[in-house]
């Protein structure tokens, strides 16, 4: 396979992958044409190589679109498993919205940012004031009860195969159990139920790289959402694993074309 990567660090685990700059795209259309897969290209770039040159791409183009707005990936995830989401509003920032959060939630509860990671866009809204302050600098009020839990779950999938599965457990005194921001893992009684829900909802919505984030309340799992470029902490030789599986993911997916590089023929009654 020829294999382009626009993300070295990503593709460490990954042999004879040719690294070409993002910003670097158009001095290199040809070559890029001529590459089976383009790896872990940049948002910006993911509709110009696919529509552009109709390339294909990895992470798939449902990773990138669901994952890089909350508010559309809630919305896919209220589609397929509503009993799986947290309850949550996504509103305007209206007088009319505030108050609506205000009388089903009460404070505190959790507003997230629709374009953030590592935990930097959660916040725990607590009083009138934090709300308008938070509203200040949003055009979307994305609010979600905030549950009772002190840690969650991080379940990594690479193409539907398990890479990582660990509790991230929350700081004394804090509300957010990213490592990222100060929480810890823990290994231990990981529920098969919060990694089969990862691996419904990765492989109904065709997100083949991807960690989730699920919460268990009363040994019933929620999605919190999925982050496309996770965190490698408490993942084990990190590059080689999810390299490996990501090579997987490429070569099943090969197989099912034709020499040709088509979609072999299906003929249906």
């Amino acid at each position: 396979m020829k294999l382009i990567t626009f993300d070295v660090f990503r593709t460490l685990g990954i042999p004879g992958v040719r690294y070409i700059k993002p910003e670097r795209m158009f001095d290199h259309i040809e070559e890029i044409r001529q590459a089976d897969w383009l790896l872990f290209p940049e948002y910006w770039q993911v509709n110009s190589l696919l529509y552009g040159l109709g390339a294909r791409i990895f992470p798939s183009p449902a990773s990138y679109h669901l994952g890089h707005d909350k508010v559309e990936q809630t919305r896919a995830f209220l589609a397929l498993a509503p009993e799986h989401v947290p309850p949550t509003e996504i509103l305007g920032t209206s007088p009319a919205s505030l108050a609506k959060v205000e009388a089903r939630f009460g404070y505190p509860f959790i507003a997230k940012r629709i374009k953030s990671s590592m935990g930097e866009g959660v916040r725990l809204i607590a009083s009138r004031q934090e709300l308008l302050a938070h509203v200040a600098e949003e055009t979307v009020l994305y609010a979600q009860q905030r549950l009772p839990i002190d840690r969650d779950l991080r379940i990594v999938l690479v193409g539907g195969e398990l890479i990582a599965a660990y509790w991230r457990v929350t700081p004394l005194g804090g509300y957010r159990a990213n490592v990222s921001q100060g929480g810890s893992i823990e290994r231990t009684a990981i529920p098969e139920a919060a990694i089969d829900l990862a691996r419904r909802l990765a492989r109904e919505l065709d997100i083949d790289h991807a960690g989730f984030d699920i919460a268990m309340v009363d040994g019933h799992p929620y999605v919190l959402e999925f982050n496309r470029l996770f965190g490698n902490q408490g993942i084990a030789d990190s590059s080689k694993r999810i390299g490996a599986a990501v090579l997987r993911v490429l070569g099943a997916q090969d197989d099912d074309r034709d020499p040709d590089g088509e979609p072999p023929l299906r003929l249906t009654a």
